[in-house]
């Protein structure tokens, strides 16, 4: 189920990603030169990349993924690469044509989907796995978890999502965010407790019949996200 906070902040990433941006978004999912403080950024997001795959099976070989909020799709590919049939979905179509252009021609095994949208559009059909980097993170901690339910109820096997842990940096980061001009801003990230996300996820009763697996932090630099792995019973 959608709520409303859940719709309005949606758009506002899409006005964000697809417009504000978009430049400073490619150039940080490149190789192209960044400042000091974006290259940490970079750095922590390609740490939590690798850690989310390593967290998939070696072979997804007749598996279908779900890649919610795929951005440039260095994630889809990587998956792709592994067999799997993924459908790369973000709320930005500016993201997901850049993402078309970087897509190989030729994978060696699986394929890729882009598509514009949202995420959790029941239209995309069921998946064996889904994976949400970073897209959860601008969501208030009950619409992140009605989300992951909502993909919960059209997933086989496990959902790899991050959040953003509520950390002293994080929350003097999210202060100095706001005296910045509005047309300036990125939408705010949502900083949570584990605890209170945890408790959020055991009160659901969409995700009653999945279980916490395993949870890391990655912290670098002005980077910190947290990610997180359900699997169903």
């Amino acid at each position: 189920m959608q709520t409303a906070s859940y719709i309005e902040q949606r758009a506002r990433l899409e006005t964000y990603f697809d417009r504000t941006a978009v430049d400073a978004w490619s150039r940080l999912t490149s190789d192209a030169p960044v400042s000091r403080i974006r290259a940490t950024v970079r750095a922590g997001r390609d740490r939590m990349r690798s850690t989310l795959l390593s967290w998939l099976p070696e072979s997804l070989l007749g598996r279908r993924l779900l890649d919610a909020g795929c951005g440039t799709g260095a994630l889809a590919i990587e998956a792709a690469r592994r067999g799997a049939s993924v459908v790369a979905i973000d709320v930005a179509p500016t993201l997901v044509r850049l993402a078309q252009e970087r897509a190989p021609q030729d994978l060696a095994a699986g394929t890729v989907e882009f598509r514009t949208g949202d995420m959790l559009d029941s239209s995309l059909g069921a998946f064996d796995h889904v994976v949400a980097m970073d897209s959860l993170i601008h969501y208030r901690p009950a619409d992140c978890v009605e989300a992951v339910a909502s993909l919960a109820a059209r997933t086989r096997r496990t959902i790899l999502f991050t959040f953003a842990p509520r950390t002293p940096l994080l929350a003097a980061m999210h202060g100095v965010g706001r005296l910045f001009p509005r047309a300036e801003r990125a939408p705010s990230i949502q900083p949570v407790a584990e605890a209170t996300l945890v408790t959020l996820i055991e009160n659901h009763p969409g995700l009653r019949s999945w279980r916490r697996h395993r949870t890391q932090r990655i912290v670098n630099g002005f980077y910190t996200s947290q990610a997180m792995e359900l699997r169903a019973r």
